[in-house]
């Protein structure tokens, strides 16, 4: 027989089958109405069960689970008035996690293992900036360039915009102002912490499927409030979680009791301004991961904040009351009350606005997994203390913890930053080598026209200077003609003026 998790009691106690968790489920109801004790109840007797959690502390007190609860009046009546048996004031193993590393071990993430999806939505990239990014990816799958940082994304990203030419004939047109456009969005990621939670060591995912000493399952506690924000970056890396554990865990089918429970608090976030390709993406997580052995419970204040495609997928439901002020608000109740499996004649609209704190409309599957028809439940009081852990416990679990050995110190290992800037000195090198080469050769011309104007205006002085000796025949001839015909002359003139004088 299928063993089952009571959480409070009606008229029937709330069971929930353990084997029945990965059919998923909600936790609803208004600010102030019992849904963090709902979440923290489940958590304790999950724990119990030695089956993990996963859950993000957004206001500070879930964390709390890690301390005993302190006895006081008002839980005792409650605990006598719903007959608990083997109440007990007590904490439980709880991992502290912190994307910043400053209130847990430190969870960090590649932007290759994040992948170019998840990462326009962290960016709020539009369509074509979105290609852009896919392309920066696909060519460093190519060249074998690691993406760990996210200064080797802007390395790859520059990369892409200086070879846009070469690049343009297979991928097509690439807009350096898209590219301008992904850096000015990394600039801001950065400014948010991006230094911090995107790097090495990665966090393995199966960290989170311990049990203690004791066979309890481990309560990871992702610490949240600092990360919620920044809503787009929060719900982003819950995301990342979940798709880690599909992406990374077998198929098992149906098993006895699930591996985790995970549960995604203020889910409404995830579905704010979300692009339809993420949207079918968590549709397709949801639906398939409930053969992975994890269970999905989703907490918001409103059901209808998600998706009907997300909604038909959650078999467990804890509904808190709703508020009724307003015509919309009285729309909503009516839709709320429609989704539960209720006896004829009963008015759950009412019931919803009426519902006192710490009281709920339950739903679960039964041993069969058919949905149960609704009843009004009391919820259990935790084990665990009420509010804000205490910092001395907080620094003690973290300071033990052998996950921080794990992950406490980043590593900042070779990857497209450091390849991508040797590349460029290579080719700095090369180009230095290239222009003073041609710098040589163009000065080895320059000396060589030098030499042959030199040689030319030599050779032309030369001619204008230098008497020749080379005379033909005939001017030697003419010159001895001329030169005996001179001497006659001479004879002849001579002869004359002596003969004159001797007259």
């Amino acid at each position: 027989m299928a063993q089952g998790l009571v959480i409070g009691r009606g008229e029937e106690p709330a069971i929930l089958y353990m084997d029945k968790l990965n059919r998923h489920g909600l936790i609803a109801g208004a600010t102030g109405t019992g849904k963090t004790v709902t979440l923290k109840v489940m958590a304790e007797k999950l724990s119990e069960a030695g089956i993990p959690v996963f859950m993000a502390d957004v206001k500070g007190d879930l964390a709390s689970v890690a301390e005993a609860g302190e006895r006081s009046d008002k839980i005792m009546e409650r605990v006598n008035k719903l007959q608990i048996e083997g109440f007990e004031l007590r904490s439980f193993p709880v991992e502290l996690l912190d994307i910043f590393g400053m209130s847990g071990v430190p969870v960090r993430t590649t932007v290759s293992d994040m992948g170019p999806i998840l990462l326009s939505r962290l960016l709020g990239l539009n369509e074509t900036q979105e290609g852009i990014l896919n392309i920066a990816f696909k060519v460093a799958d190519e060249k074998q360039l690691l993406i760990i940082d996210l200064k080797d994304l802007k390395a790859i990203l520059n990369f892409v915009g200086d070879n846009a030419a070469e690049l343009r004939r297979e991928y097509g047109n690439i807009s350096k102002q898209s590219i301008g456009a992904i850096l000015r969005g990394l600039l801001v990621i950065e400014e948010q912490g991006g230094d911090t939670f995107f790097g090495e060591p990665m966090f393995d995912i199966k960290d989170l499927l311990r049990v203690d000493s004791q066979g309890r399952g481990i309560v990871n506690v992702l610490m949240a409030s600092k990360l919620f924000m920044s809503p787009k970056l929060y719900s982003t890396f819950l995301l990342w979680f979940l798709s880690e554990l599909y992406e990374q865990l077998p198929e098992v089918g149906d098993l006895e009791k699930p591996k985790i429970v995970f549960f995604f608090d203020e889910a409404h976030v995830l579905f704010q301004d979300i692009p339809d390709v993420l949207e079918e993406k968590i549709e397709l997580i949801v639906r398939l991961i409930r053969s992975k052995g994890v269970g999905i419970f989703f907490i918001t204040q409103n059901p209808t904040d998600l998706p009907n495609v997300i909604l038909s997928q959650l078999g467990n439901k804890v509904q808190h009351a709703l508020r009724a002020f307003t015509p919309k608000e009285q729309k909503t109740v009516k839709a709320v009350a429609d989704t539960f499996r209720q006896h004829e004649g009963e008015n759950l609209e009412k019931k919803l606005t009426e519902l006192k704190v710490g009281e709920a409309l339950v739903s679960f599957l039964d041993s069969e997994g058919i949905p149960g028809y609704v009843q009004q439940v009391m919820i259990y009081p935790p084990e665990s203390k009420m509010g804000i852990l205490d910092p001395l416990v907080k620094e003690e679990r973290i300071n033990h913890s052998l996950l921080y050995m794990k992950y406490g110190e980043m590593i900042d290992r070779e990857s497209s930053y450091e390849q991508l800037q040797r590349l460029a000195e290579i080719k700095a090198v090369e180009l230095e080598e290239n222009e003073e080469l041609a710098a040589r050769e163009k000065e080895k011309e320059e000396q060589l026209k030098q030499r042959e104007k030199e040689r030319a205006r030599e050779e032309s002085l030369q001619k204008k200077t230098k008497p020749t000796n080379r005379d033909t025949t005939m001017d030697r001839f003419t010159k001895n003609l001329m030169s005996q015909f001179g001497r006659e002359v001479g004879r002849v003139i001579s002869r004359g003026i002596l003969g004159i004088l001797k007259k």
